[in-house]
């Protein structure tokens, strides 16, 4: 069975696994500037960042230590921004782990940053 109208789906959130909760925040929002959202008394740590346009990043204390296949790229996810060099230039100031920006075949250009525990995250100018 298919679903005949995909028009109902829209991204929520994405929840990422954190080892430090008190890093990833301050990554997320005092760096990269996404507001703390009110969250539902779990029983279990996190936070909730608003993303904009009603999407959110829901971060998730874990009590065990993380084993990511990030480093390929294959596991991210990704922002736009106006300015990737001046986002460059800002992220090197906190000594963010980052590629070096490149261009993409289709002219897009790609800064890729890694959070606190080694999650990998795009910002592209497109």
């Amino acid at each position: 069975m298919a679903i005949d109208d995909t028009t109902n789906f829209s991204f929520d959130h994405y929840a990422l696994e954190v080892n430090d909760l008190e890093k990833s925040l301050f990554f997320y929002n005092h760096i990269l500037g996404f507001k703390v959202l009110p969250r539902p008394n779990f029983d279990f740590d996190g936070a909730w960042l608003d993303i904009q346009n009603g999407q959110a990043i829901h971060l998730i204390r874990t009590h065990e230590q993380l084993n990511l296949r990030s480093a390929s790229r294959m596991l991210h996810f990704a922002f736009r921004h106006h300015d990737l060099s001046k986002l460059q230039e800002y992220l090197m100031a906190f000594h963010i782990d980052m590629l070096p920006i490149k261009t993409r075949p289709d002219g897009v250009r790609q800064l890729f940053v890694k959070d606190p525990d080694g999650y990998f995250i795009e910002f592209c100018d497109k």
